[in-house]
């Protein structure tokens, strides 16, 4: 997966920019004031080795997913800006035509420009990978002509989102014959289903695309699900895929067949039950697409009104003047309640636990045009900004603040860099609640990132939806639910019209609810019957031939979700290589890496702030393990998944 110096291309480094050669210099100037001072530091070296850039000063220090430090002196960001607007300016002088991006030995220097350190060589390869000059660069390249058989051997991916979109396009680039099965009516996997008032990612929306997606101009930071799901949808139409897809079809069931080495796959959909046959299969079913309601609450069947978990948000839903109920206050509810109380008549949040909040200024706001217009004017702006917040995701993954230090000594905290987070957010609570009491109730007990903490806006969030007049934070537990309303453990009936189940998703219960029979009738549930959601590497399963899983069991971290996601399709490509061109029917996870792999992943879970007991949350199981965190930092994942170990592989 090496990124090919020839190759190195976006999709708009080809033809002339019109926009850009009809721009004035003011216009010029004016957009490279809204510019990353650090993306035009590396990228303007890279088109130049303007020794003057090199010569600028960035102190660095890693921060939670993003990069802070002390920045650049008001000289340096200057003599940036100067030089980049020179280089724009000169740039559409020449007429604006293709540009290359520069030599290739240039690029280490670059690099350690935009990210504001030196870089390790490992380390530097897999920051190539997300410079993505090569869009292809986490695609199968073969290492011979694919034989006839390549164009026998049926894969199957299970989900149209994010992931299977990716495993059908790199199919498809491949040359492996494919189908795609997926449950919904369209694309968009969880951006289809979550359409919520207040959906968004947390994830800085430049990572939130495929390495080939590197030059989509997102118009947010922080994109909200309908700009997630244009995203997607651009990427399945853009890459014809979507002819590819079986929607309204959902697999109830995987059966090995050993004979012809072959899974069975029962699926059911308009044309009713009926059995698929598939050479391999590639599950891209996620983990947040199962809702998590509270079925065991008393009652919840009686209820006169309207009701639904978040997931299952009704299109034709008017909150206008009415009294809404919102059960949860984990990030879905903490992401709603603000949105839904600006329509709504009265909302009343109940509230089990409180989460940790970190303020990101422009989380809710749309980017300057200005930004934009960079993306589609500033040959490889895109590639670089993609890099430079990549990096800053994974210094957040080298950082202490997630392991505990058995010699710190504080209640509240697991080391001194968890407890300055800590501090952090407790000082963002004093600044927007009026009163000590409102931030003792708004202050979880759990240590800071031992759950999932929540992305708010400094300038609207729950806590400012809290002390709005609509608005009643319910502390008391719930007893039931009465044909009217909700009824609180102190024997108050809170009358509400509808009700809003944010309850979340069956997180842990990975690949339900499919029944996946493997070699010699195993099955995965008894596999995991003791253990909870376990696999090799997060991908393979032990006893199920030529089936791997996106976004497994323990892939949370380490890497953002759509690169893990890309990581471990390739490595299955990889995979589905060696059986084509040695001829060979089945690759399984071998039973001693796999208890060996978990064990480890065991055990480094085990010094980490999510395993404090005081955490409710999903990462968690009843097994007293996590079935979802991945306690590896960026380079240990993206290492792991670059190649297959075939020592560690049942090939047959």
């Amino acid at each position: 997966m090496t990124t090919d110096m020839n190759d190195q291309r976006g999709s708009a480094d080809s033809g002339v920019r019109e926009e850009l050669l009809a721009a004035s210099d003011a216009t010029i100037e004016e957009a490279v004031s809204f510019a990353d001072p650090m993306v035009l530091r590396g990228l303007i070296y890279q088109f130049t080795g303007d020794p003057e850039i090199a010569e600028t000063a960035f102190e660095y220090h890693p921060g939670f997913l993003f990069v802070e430090g002390t920045g650049l002196s008001e000289e340096d960001d200057a003599l940036i800006r100067r030089k980049a607007v020179a280089f724009l300016q000169a740039y559409r002088d020449s007429g604006a035509g293709e540009l290359g991006v520069g030599p290739s030995d240039r690029l280490p220097a670059s690099i350690a420009l935009t990210v504001g350190h030196e870089i390790e060589p490992d380390y530097l390869d897999f920051l190539l990978e997300e410079l993505a000059l090569n869009p292809w660069t986490r695609g199968l390249e073969w290492e011979e002509k694919p034989p006839q058989r390549c164009e026998e051997f049926l894969v199957t991916v299970i989900g149209a989102g994010m992931s299977g979109l990716n495993a059908a396009i790199q199919l498809k680039r491949a040359g492996i014959p494919f189908q795609v099965i997926e449950k919904n009516d369209g694309s968009g996997g969880t951006w289809y289903e979550n359409r919520y008032p207040g959906a968004r990612v947390d994830t800085p929306s430049k990572l939130y695309t495929h390495t080939f997606g590197v030059d989509y101009s997102y118009p947010y930071a922080f994109c909200p699900w309908t700009e997630n799901l244009k995203y997607l949808d651009w990427v399945a139409d853009t890459f014809n895929v979507r002819e590819d897809i079986i929607f309204q079809t959902e697999v109830r069931s995987l059966v090995w067949d050993e004979a012809t080495s072959m899974w069975e796959i029962t699926v059911e959909g308009p044309e009713g039950r009926r059995t698929l046959r598939s050479n391999a299969v590639i599950t891209a079913v996620g983990i947040l697409n199962r809702p998590n309601m509270p079925d065991d609450l008393p009652g919840i069947e009686r209820f006169e009104g309207p009701s639904w978990h978040t997931s299952h948000w009704p299109s034709d839903f008017d909150p206008t003047g009415k009294r809404v109920a919102v059960i949860g206050t984990g990030c879905t509810g903490y992401q709603l309640v603000p949105e839904l109380a600006l329509e709504a008549g009265h909302v009343t949040v109940f509230q089990r636990t409180p989460q940790w909040l970190f303020p990101v200024p422009g989380y809710l706001s749309p980017l300057p045009p200005q930004v934009g217009w960079l993306d589609r004017n500033l040959p490889y702006y895109t590639n670089f900004t993609r890099l430079r917040i990549a990096s800053g995701f994974a210094g957040a993954f080298e950082g202490d603040f997630q392991r505990i230090d058995p010699d710190f000594q504080d209640e509240h905290a697991v080391n001194p860099t968890n407890k300055a987070a800590r501090d952090r957010c407790i000082g963002f609570l004093r600044e927007k609640l009026p009163n000590e009491e409102l931030v003792r109730t708004m202050t979880p007990k759990h240590p800071v990132f031992s759950a999932r903490a929540v992305i708010v806006d400094p300038e609207r969030s729950i806590l400012d939806a809290i002390q709005r007049d609509n608005v009643t934070l319910v502390l008391d537990g719930i007893r039931g639910i009465t044909p009217t309303g909700v009824e609180t453990e102190d024997g108050t009936v809170h009358a509400v019209d509808a009700i809003v189940y944010a309850t979340g998703f069956k997180a842990t219960e990975y690949l339900f609810p499919m029944s996946i029979t493997g070699r010699n009738g195993m099955t995965v549930e008894k596999l995991w019957s003791q253990t909870g959601a376990q696999a090799y590497l997060g991908t393979m399963i032990p006893g199920c031939p030529n089936l791997w899983t996106l976004w497994g069991p323990n892939t949370n971290g380490g890497l953002p979700i759509p690169a893990i996601q890309e990581m471990a399709t390739h490595y299955a490509l990889e995979c589905i290589e060696r059986l084509i061109l040695d001829d060979k029917q089945s690759i399984d996870a071998k039973e001693e890496p796999y208890r060996r792999y978990n064990e480890m992943i065991d055990d480094r879970n085990r010094h980490l702030v999510w395993s404090d007991p005081r955490a409710q949350n999903y990462y968690w199981t009843r097994f007293g393990r996590s079935a979802t965190q991945n306690p590896l930092n960026t380079l240990e994942t993206w290492s792991m998944l670059r190649e297959p170990n075939f020592a560690d592989l049942d090939i047959r």
